[in-house]
């Protein structure tokens, strides 16, 4: 490719830019940020790029754009650039929820041009270019999305593109993808969330100095909801819907839980406690983390 633009430039946006400078993707790497302050820190990391706000030049010359916004930025955008924009460009972005935010996309993307959703499986808690990794999606799960009126030569061309900056590629709609994400990535975090603000209240109502003895479960969830919160509301608003259904399911089971322990049901409690444990052998087996005590820290 000779252009490529990447459309904010925080964690995973930087981190792409080290990916392509890393693989020698492309000759121009170009990147829209309005963020000041994320300007400087781009600057003062050299990173190898071109700084533009200079669209309406830059869009028609570009083989690939990329979003790397919050979804709620999207649409502003969209309506900045669609005047800019050609057929022949590849449009992608890194967003987390995919069935209401590609309904967006269709009804305000001009006609004739196409949009490939993508949903790269890293991150971090952390946010901000100087948390940038080339190396961020090196083995990790993207989800490129394909639905009724998909270009095939965009899929195919991002497939490459993604397998080039080390990524493994999983192709499906985007219902599916939004239903299974909602258990396996939005609930965790809402979950994380609501633990720590539970701890909080807590910690106020009682008056005791909680936090400094937080055990290794409160301390895991408080690397979880320190996560981006612009990001997380975006996700969760956008995937209302199926975060919802997980919801109830999880107050369902947390119900049950609770109903053993009450009763002291010793034989369903244990049975839950054992069948739950199972999955972390799962996740191993399936080198989705490594098999070290506390997550491999030293």
């Amino acid at each position: 490719m000779k252009n490529i633009l990447i459309i904010g430039c925080g964690l995973i946006g930087s981190s792409i830019l080290r990916a392509i400078n890393k693989k020698k993707i492309a000759k121009k790497i170009f990147v829209y940020e309005k963020s000041k302050k994320t300007i400087l820190k781009i600057k003062k990391l050299e990173l190898k790029c071109i700084i533009t706000h200079d669209l309406k030049n830059i869009i028609p010359k570009s083989d690939l754009i990329i979003f790397c916004t919050p979804m709620s930025e999207y649409e502003k955008i969209i309506i900045k650039i669609n005047k800019y924009l050609v057929s022949k460009t590849i449009i992608t972005d890194v967003g987390s929820s995919r069935e209401k935010i590609s309904k967006l996309i269709k009804n305000k993307l001009k006609r004739g041009i196409h949009w490939t959703p993508g949903h790269p499986i890293s991150g971090s808690e952390v946010s901000g270019p100087e948390f940038g990794d080339k190396n961020l999606f090196l083995n990790k799960w993207c989800i490129l999305i394909k639905d009724k009126k998909s270009n095939k030569k965009h899929l195919t061309v991002l497939s490459k593109f993604w397998k080039k900056i080390g990524s493994k590629i999983l192709i499906m709609d985007s219902k599916k993808h939004d239903m299974i994400f909602s258990i396996t990535s939005h609930l965790p975090h809402l979950i994380a969330y609501n633990l720590i603000k539970t701890a909080t209240d807590f910690e106020k109502s009682k008056k005791y100095n909680i936090i400094q003895f937080s055990a290794g479960g409160l301390r895991d969830f408080s690397r979880i909801a320190a996560s981006n919160e612009v990001m997380w509301r975006d996700i969760f608003f956008n995937n209302q819907f199926n975060v919802i259904k997980g919801i109830d399911l999880f107050i369902k089971n947390l119900r049950s839980f609770k109903k053993d322990i009450s009763s002291r049901n010793n034989k369903s409690l244990i049975k839950k406690l054992v069948e739950t444990k199972k999955v972390r052998e799962k996740i191993i087996k399936l080198k989705q983390d490594i098999n070290k005590p506390d997550f491999g820290r030293n």
